[in-house]
């Protein structure tokens, strides 16, 4: 066999040894394409259905369908684009959240199971194959690398903040004052030993942010400015981001960290939740020009 008909043999193999023909994935009663729309929306909240169907490779037409269907049942919510009123912007509700929230622990335990006569050796060879075939098959054109904070990178996350928030949140100008405001107080009183901004960069481009600063009460760390442009949601980099600053944190001397969002952030909130941050509070308020619901999380280090 050449090259093309051993990878197509290796698919039909791992399709069928890891249940992915099943008509009801772990028996949620979704199907695996069902529920993989569901965990995009988790980690990419905003987009389009042109943009799913497109990502996903998906007929248009039948992804117009299955949406239908998950916002009958109350999964997903669809808004405006404040750029083109001919569009919706996509994400999950918090029905929608809890359907897909138990479908990561069943999956890892149920690959677990399905892989329990392998060693953790081969299992570790496994893992380093898939990896040298993904790259050797989907080339990265530049490795994505977090640096710290550079001169003009602060007009450039203002400028991120503002326009983003403005299109998918209808934020006024009062939020881009507020990261403007917390950025100069960074660049003036900015302590190396205990803070750090992380800056998300491919060939040049900036694709994210995070830092990890003072709250003033000795031993705790506070999250801010979590950030990813549209086009890098989606690649696990947000996750990569959060890692970075609580693997900051705790080298800090730091106990706990803290942060304050919006319910509206459903996909930063996932992932919250997945790194262990508890909810500790959640109350709706009037800001930045719209009512929202804000939320503070925490975590012990």
């Amino acid at each position: 066999m050449d090259a093309i008909d051993r990878i197509r043999a290796f698919n039909r193999r791992y399709t069928a040894r890891m249940g992915l023909l099943s008509r009801s994935y772990l028996d949620s009663g979704l199907s695996l394409t069902e529920v993989r729309v569901l965990y995009e929306l988790a980690d990419r909240s905003g987009l389009s259905a042109r943009d799913l169907a497109t990502g996903l490779d998906l007929d248009e037409g039948y992804l117009s369908r299955l949406l239908d269907r998950f916002a009958r049942r109350g999964w997903i919510a669809r808004r405006p684009d404040a750029a083109d009123a001919r569009r919706r912007r996509l994400g999950l509700t918090a029905e929608g959240e809890a359907v897909l929230a138990p479908l990561a622990d069943r999956s890892r335990a149920d690959l677990t199971a399905r892989l329990a006569g392998a060693s953790p050796a081969a299992l570790d060879s496994a893992a380093a194959s898939l990896e040298r075939a993904e790259a050797a098959l989907f080339p990265d054109p530049g490795a994505v690398v977090l640096r710290n904070l550079r001169t003009g990178d602060a007009g450039w996350l203002i400028e991120r903040h503002a326009t983003l928030y403005a299109r998918d949140e209808g934020f006024d100008r009062s939020f881009e004052a507020l990261v403007a405001e917390l950025l100069a107080a960074f660049i003036r009183r900015h302590d190396p030993a205990t803070e750090r901004a992380f800056i998300a960069e491919q060939d040049g481009r900036r694709l994210g942010s995070i830092f990890c600063v003072q709250s003033g009460e000795p031993g705790i760390a506070k999250l801010r400015l979590f950030l990813l442009v549209p086009e890098a949601r989606g690649l696990g980099l947000g996750q990569r981001l959060l890692e970075a600053c609580m693997g900051f944190a705790r080298e800090a001397g730091y106990r706990r960290m803290r942060l304050w969002t919006h319910e509206s952030h459903a996909a930063a909130c996932a992932l919250y939740r997945k790194a262990g941050f508890t909810l500790t509070r959640s109350e709706p308020v009037r800001s930045f020009g719209v009512d929202l619901v804000e939320q503070g999380w925490e975590i012990a280090l």
